[in-house]
């Protein structure tokens, strides 16, 4: 019932205007973040056919002490989820009540013409065809498993390992209980896009992170060797932090900083799970950590994925932005370039990877071009994965050494990479 009640209260937050979803489910308290977000995301999407359905029932009239928000959420898992995960005298209320919503739902359907339920949703609303289809990324964490037993693992609960991936056109036709190993990460494996592993006991274990394949590329391209001194700078909520551990097999020393502590406690909990040591994690901006500390003197490698619009995440709900004003791109982007250049600061940094979840050049390749022209020869654009097919916008000479990733052209959230190295 946890689940539901966190998710009842965030939407409440939403109509409150407390704050974004993002913000409101990393507040929330609740530790399987990413589940969270799922659902709350798939409830919005659906909210204007819940509050039809729960009108056409009279569920709330029938049922008093159901809050609206609640009834959404368990209506929504009910009839469009995977069925409801609670017990008690919820799940009682809720089969009580299946066959009429049920009707209700046919109803719908039969006066709007349709026979599939995503059909019931508004254009607007309705998941592209390229967002539907990115896959499900599972991350094997080599802190505690290793690919050929996670993939031993998966057989023997009935899924089909296929092998390692030939082309995206491979990942794409991806159906049913069948898995591949991604062709372009070598820790990496691929389900269709609706394989839900959150309660599946390598998930719970720490063994397998749930982490997109875009969001995997940035501490893979940073690449520091076990024993390498790193910043994670704004590493809620910890993914990408217990990549590096992992690629550093725990020998070395990971700084990871946010500014939340919320976000904060719920990064110590992943980490935890992964099995992450040597990491050092401090609520604090970034932009307050002094390069010239002694205890960053070591420092060679930075990750740097700020703040940004968001706009390339394609699960993003209507309590989030989707469209950013002119000014508000501005905003993020001066703030980039101040935490890039602060990055740069560091005396013994020799290679850094700035990322961003964002669509829009302002936030990405102007940030990158302003700032190396700041700093003149000091620091270069390598390019980053030569054999990836999605290059940097040209809006600078030398922008094709980074890269982008997109629901239809990578089977990815939309992202954005760039690798600097100092020069020699």
């Amino acid at each position: 019932m946890a689940l539901y009640s966190a998710a009842a209260a965030v939407l409440a937050g939403l109509e409150r205007g407390e704050g974004g979803l993002k913000s409101l489910v990393y507040n929330s308290g609740f530790p399987h973040v990413r589940q969270l977000y799922a659902l709350v995301s798939e409830t919005l999407r659906y909210a204007s056919v819940l509050e039809k359905l729960l009108d056409g029932a009279a569920l709330l009239q029938a049922e008093k002490k159901l809050e609206p928000q609640l009834a959404k959420v368990l209506v929504y898992d009910l009839l469009f989820g995977k069925g409801l995960k609670c017990g008690g005298r919820w799940k009682a209320l809720a089969r009580r009540h299946r066959a009429r919503l049920e009707a209700e739902l046919a109803r719908m359907k039969v006066r709007h013409k349709v026979s599939r339920n995503e059909d019931l949703l508004a254009p607007e609303t309705a998941v592209s065809a390229a967002a539907a289809q990115v896959p499900r990324y599972v991350r094997v964490n080599t802190l505690k498993t290793c690919v050929d037993d996670v993939i031993d693992f998966f057989k023997r609960q009935g899924y089909a390992y296929l092998g390692k991936a030939g082309s995206v056109e491979e990942l794409k036709a991806l159906s049913g209980k069948k898995f591949l190993l991604d062709l372009h990460l070598p820790e990496l494996l691929v389900f269709p896009s609706q394989t839900d592993f959150h309660d599946n006991l390598l998930y719970t274990s720490g063994h397998i992170i749930l982490q997109d394949k875009a969001s995997c590329l940035p501490a893979f391209l940073l690449g520091p060797v076990a024993g390498s001194h790193v910043i994670d700078a704004c590493a809620a909520p910890g993914n990408k932090t217990s990549q590096l551990a992992a690629i550093l097999k725990n020998k070395g020393q990971i700084f990871a900083f946010d500014v939340d502590p919320k976000r904060v406690a719920t990064m110590n909990t992943l980490l935890t799970r992964a099995g992450v040591t040597g990491c050092q994690l401090a609520q604090q901006d970034f932009l307050t950590v002094d390069p010239r500390d002694p205890r960053y003197s070591r420092v060679t490698h930075i990750l740097l994925d700020p703040s940004c619009s968001g706009s390339g995440i394609v699960t993003r709900g209507p309590g989030e932005e989707v469209v950013s004003s002119a000014e508000r791109l501005q905003a993020l982007a001066g703030f980039q370039r101040r935490v890039l250049n602060h990055a740069l600061s560091f005396p013994a940094l020799q290679r850094l990877v700035y990322s961003t979840c964002s669509l829009h050049q302002e936030e990405n390749e102007d940030v990158v071009q302003a700032v190396l022209q700041k700093w003149g020869s000091a620091f270069r654009l390598v390019t980053a994965f030569p054999s990836w097919p999605c290059r940097g916008l040209t809006a600078f000479s030398g922008a094709e050494s980074c890269l982008r990733a997109s629901p239809a052209e990578t089977l990815t959230h939309g992202f954005f990479v760039a690798v600097l190295e100092r020069c020699k």
